[in-house]
Formats: structure tokens, sequence, C-alpha cells
């Protein structure tokens, strides 16, 4: 299988580093390179894996299924909107070193990094991200397009709505949510759920926009 990473900036790399690693652990994988639409960019080789084009070269690229690369929750779930609809199929980047029970299910596009661990019965959604050295208890539920941070952890029984970012050495109690959109700020500890759209951060973590759940 050919994939094209979207997106050759730090996120980028990272991404493809993952594939990297699941080829040289036996997957059947190559990297077909990266898209970027910052020009300073093209033309490079990065880890080994040249820099091909813009966004708008994708189709003069063989390839069999994409990655979006792209730290941006909204703009990973735009592109995956749109290029759903032109017929893209899109790859799992998972670390041969993420620690992964049998059961879990993982939605399309999405990128599991190294050091992660997933206990059973937890769903990951599309296109989300489960950061360096994040872990999810089990039964969890991440939405897609969210985006777990490094360090993070996720109580059993934890759900995180679509396009949340739970952000970096942050923890989440068992049986508490995080709402779509929601963003918890970094080091914070989630106590009490996090309706949608809000931003909450400290510890315990409260509201800094809108009404948090009691």
């Amino acid at each position: 299988m050919r994939i094209l990473v979207l997106g050759a900036g730090g996120h980028g790399q990272v991404v493809a580093d993952v594939l990297l690693r699941m080829a040289e652990a036996g997957a059947d994988l190559t990297v077909a390179g990266y898209l970027d639409d910052n020009a300073g960019l093209i033309g490079h080789d990065l880890l080994g894996v040249p820099v091909l084009g813009r966004f708008a070269d994708r189709m003069s690229v063989p390839h069999d299924a994409i990655v979006l690369a792209l730290g941006s929750n909204r703009t990973r779930q735009r592109l995956a909107a749109e290029l759903t609809c032109q017929g893209e199929r899109f790859a799992v980047a998972c670390h041969p070193r993420a620690v992964i029970a049998p059961d879990v299910a993982i939605g399309p596009g999405s990128m599991v990094c190294g050091g992660v661990v997933i206990n059973p019965g937890s769903v990951i959604g599309a296109h989300a991200i489960l950061n360096t050295g994040c872990t999810v208890d089990h039964h969890n539920r991440i939405g897609d397009f969210a985006h777990v941070a490094p360090g993070v952890h996720l109580g059993g029984d934890v759900r995180i709505g679509e396009g949340a970012l739970v952000g970096i050495a942050s923890c989440v109690l068992p049986q508490r949510s995080v709402g779509d959109w929601a963003i918890v700020g970094a080091g914070s500890v989630v106590t009490r759920n996090i309706p949608p759209g809000i931003t909450a951060f400290g510890m315990p973590a409260r509201a800094v926009n809108g009404t948090q759940d009691t």
C-alpha cells in the first residue's frame, strides 16, 4: 500500500516516522511522499521522504491511501469530508510500539503514536490523534477528529467528543466526558463533565467560557 502524507510539518513528520516504523516491522506499506502548501518545504527530503508538491498536486502522485497529518482538528474534518467525496481512502498510522488490546476498534485516518496504551473495549474514531505516550483505559470512546495530546491519561469509561482536544499531560477521571469540540488545557485534571464547545483548565479543570456541568 502506497500512503501519501498530507502535511509535512512537525506533525506530518511524526506521522511519516510512524509509517516508516510500521514498514520496518513488516507492514506492507510504503510512504509515497508528503504534500504541503508551504512552498519552502517542496523539494526537500524529511526523514528520507520527499515533499512532492502542494495539496492540489494529489492526483499526480500515485497512492492507495492518505493520512491527514495536520494538527488542526477542524482542518482534518474539512479535508476528510472533501477527500471522502472524491473517493480517497484513509490509512491508520499505528506505531508498532503502541500497546493495543485485541478488541480495540480504530477508525480510518487515525494516528497512534509510540508509547500509547489502549485498553480493552475502547473505540477510537476516524482521523483522531492519540499522541506520544498517552494512555486510554478500558471502554473509552474517542470521537472523530479528536486529539489526545502527549502524556494524557484517560480513566476507564471516558468519553472524548468529536474534535475535542485534551491538552498535554492532562488527566480525565473515570466515567467523565469531554464534549464535542471542547478544549482541556495542558496539565488539567477533569473531575466533572466538560460540555461541548467549552474551554477548561486547572486542577480541577474549570470552564473559562460558558457553563460547566456539575
